[in-house]
C-alpha cells in the first residue's frame, strides 16, 4: 500500500508541476499513474478470488454464482476506473454516463442471482 501510496503523491505532484505550462502534460501523468496503481491493485483480487474459492469449498454454492459475482467485481472496478478519469479529464456527464452503465450492467447480470433468491423465498413460503 505504501508504494501506491507514494506513487500517487508522486504523480500528483508532477501533474501540479504540469498544469501551468504543458497542461495535457498533466493529464498523461495522471491516466498513466491511474494504470499503474490499477495495475499494482490487480494483485489483491487475487486474495479476494482465492477467498470465493475457499468460501465455495465450504459452502455449496452453484458455481454460476460465482462466475457471476466475479463479474460483478469487475465491471465495478472498470467501471470506477474508467468513470474517474473520465471526470479528471473534464468531461463529467460521459464519466457519469460510464457509472450508469456500469450500474446497469451490474444489475442485468444479477438477475439470475435475484431470480434464485426470489424462486428460494416463494419455496419457503409455499412449504407447509
Amino acid at each position: 500500500m505504501i508504494n501506491v501510496a507514494v506513487i500517487g503523491i508522486i504523480a500528483v505532484l508532477m501533474a501540479i508541476t504540469f498544469k501551468k505550462g504543458r497542461e495535457e502534460y498533466s493529464l498523461y501523468i495522471s491516466i498513466a499513474a491511474c494504470f499503474i496503481i490499477l495495475l499494482l491493485g490487480i494483485g489483491k483480487l487475487e486474495v479476494i478470488l482465492d477467498t470465493i474459492n475457499r468460501l465455495q469449498g465450504y459452502i455449496k454454492i452453484n458455481k454460476a454464482y460465482i462466475n457471476i459475482l466475479i463479474k460483478i467485481i469487475g465491471i465495478t472496478y472498470v467501471t470506477e476506473f474508467a468513470a474517474s478519469l473520465c471526470k479528471d479529464s473534464g468531461y463529467q456527464a460521459i464519466g457519469e454516463q460510464v457509472e450508469l452503465v456500469g450500474k446497469l450492467s451490474v444489475l442485468a447480470i444479477s438477475m439470475p442471482i435475484l431470480l434464485a433468491l426470489l424462486d428460494t423465498i416463494n419455496n419457503f413460503l409455499t412449504v407447509r
